[in-house]
């Protein structure tokens, strides 16, 4: 017969879960349902978050990776991460009625990097090869050699000789790790002389508060679960991070399929989620936890707030 296993304590982090950016992302296609009924398209996930696409998909939305997929005089909507310009053109040339929810935050990196490439000069964009995220901003480009991505140190050391006498700007993707992109910062200060960095942090602010509670619960926490799928930049972040400061951490897309076991017995267990999972995720993992005392760690307040598109306001 299995040992029943005893948490001593949770603690949930403050903030975790959904930020400005998700919030607003969900309202748009909340919305269009109700304005506009289905068929309704969302080229990409419209959030990394597979419960949140599972259950826009049980409502009749359809998710496509291609603009070719979505049907003439169809209804679209272009997901929070951004869209490159080529993508955006081709759907207005095609007179499709669509909506983009980029987070406002990505925005503003996407009108550094066009700024920039218009002023003649070149991009080193840090971010993860692939991510959807990063495939928008690089589509900015007017030729290859506009933007050049960057992940680690070593990407900067092979960019040295061949960008050592152009004028450059530093974008950064929104959702990555402070402390990770700070080394290939000052690489990069060291490298180049003619070189310009956002005025403000490129990274979001839910990305870093939610970074910066997890260290606080490091603090206190012997074990720290991260809720959040496992495509989501911003997620994976907080787990490396928990597992940096030297805690055992685990991922945990889905909490109603999680078994408690010996590994957490007489542990204080610390538990956040990236800016893409709901809050009821939160809610199943603690009930599946058992009847251990629940804390709050209050880190900081979130107020943000994104307006909704124009065309959506009021409704």
């Amino acid at each position: 017969m299995q040992t029943k296993t005893t948490i001593a304590k949770i603690i949930l982090a403050e903030p975790r879960g959904f930020c400005a950016g998700v919030n607003r992302a969900i309202e748009i296609v909340d919305i269009a349902l109700r304005l506009y009924g289905t068929p309704l398209y969302v080229r990409h996930e419209i959030v990394h978050n597979h419960h949140v696409v599972n259950d826009f998909k049980n409502r009749g939305v359809i998710f496509v990776e291609l603009l070719d997929e979505v049907p003439n005089n169809s209804r679209l909507i272009f997901s929070a991460h951004g869209t490159s310009p080529e993508v955006l053109e081709r759907a207005r040339a095609r007179g499709l009625e669509f909506i983009d929810a980029v987070c406002p935050l990505v925005t503003k990196v996407h009108i550094e990097i066009d700024k920039a490439i218009k002023a003649g000069k070149k991009v080193i964009y840090i971010g993860h090869k692939g991510h959807q995220e990063v495939l928008g901003a690089m589509g900015y480009a007017q030729c290859e050699e506009d933007i050049l991505l960057v992940e680690t140190v070593d990407d900067v050391e092979v960019l040295i000789p061949e960008l050592k006498d152009h004028a450059l700007v530093v974008a950064t993707q929104t959702t990555l790790s402070l402390d990770d992109t700070e080394k290939i910062v000052s690489k990069l200060k060291e490298s180049f002389s003619d070189i310009e960095f956002p005025k403000s942090d490129d990274i979001c602010y839910a990305t870093q508060n939610r970074q910066d509670a997890v260290k606080e619960l490091a603090k206190v926490s012997d074990y720290i679960l991260i809720i959040g799928s496992e495509n989501s930049s911003n997620t994976l972040r907080l787990l490396e991070l928990a597992r940096k400061l030297g805690k055992e951490a685990e991922l945990v897309p889905n909490p109603d399929e999680y078994e408690l076991s010996a590994r957490l017995e007489g542990k204080v267990v610390g538990i956040s989620s990236g800016a893409s999972a709901p809050e009821f995720l939160v809610e199943t993992l603690v009930a599946k936890l058992g009847t251990a005392q629940v804390e709050i760690l209050n880190y900081k307040e979130e107020h943000v707030v994104f307006p909704l598109p124009a065309g959506l306001k009021g409704n």
